[in-house]
């Protein structure tokens, strides 16, 4: 008798959904787990940053050690599973679409901070902490799970150059 012909009862939607989800879910969960504590780094490196230079410079530092903090971890915990290309090509991808994360956070702070004259400390935290960094999270997670990441198909496995994925990089 299989799991799902169980004499107490059927599956519910939700376990149904979580059991085809489930890979996405736990990406999801240690994507966030990185991504909270890079804000944590992002928004240190900021705030002490804010008051010897320009809030947009500021930014753009505090950003980019929090990226390579993040690169680190994602590499080496999220998509561990993920079949590996060389090391320059993945962090240039990762670096190409952060830089894209950090526009969009950069682009809000700019809208607020100059566009809508919200000069102080809070609103420039709230525009590129908050707002900036929703919209750019959802980008980076797309473009580093679909492009620098990928899942390796039956294809790249025959291809020579492709490194395998091995038992143990997959566990966990």
């Amino acid at each position: 008798m299989t799991d799902l012909q169980s004499p107490t009862q059927p599956p519910s939607l939700v376990q149904k959904l979580y059991a085809r989800f489930e890979g996405l879910v736990r990406e999801v969960g240690k994507f966030g787990t990185i991504g909270l504590i890079t804000f944590v780094i992002d928004t240190v490196v900021f705030n002490l940053l804010l008051g010897v230079m320009n809030s947009l410079v500021a930014g753009a530092i505090s950003m980019t050690v929090a990226a390579t903090c993040a690169f680190i971890g994602n590499r080496y915990w999220t998509w561990r599973d993920r079949a590996r290309t060389d090391l320059r090509r993945e962090y240039a991808l990762y670096f190409l679409f952060n830089l894209g994360g950090l526009l969009i956070a950069l682009t809000c702070l700019w809208v607020s901070h100059y566009g809508l004259g919200y000069t102080g400390r809070l609103a420039d935290n709230i525009s590129k902490n908050g707002v900036g960094l929703v919209l750019g999270t959802a980008f980076r997670f797309i473009s580093y799970r679909q492009v620098v990441f990928r899942k390796r198909t039956d294809d790249a496995a025959d291809t020579p150059g492709t490194p395998a994925v091995t038992r143990s990089e997959s566990a966990g």
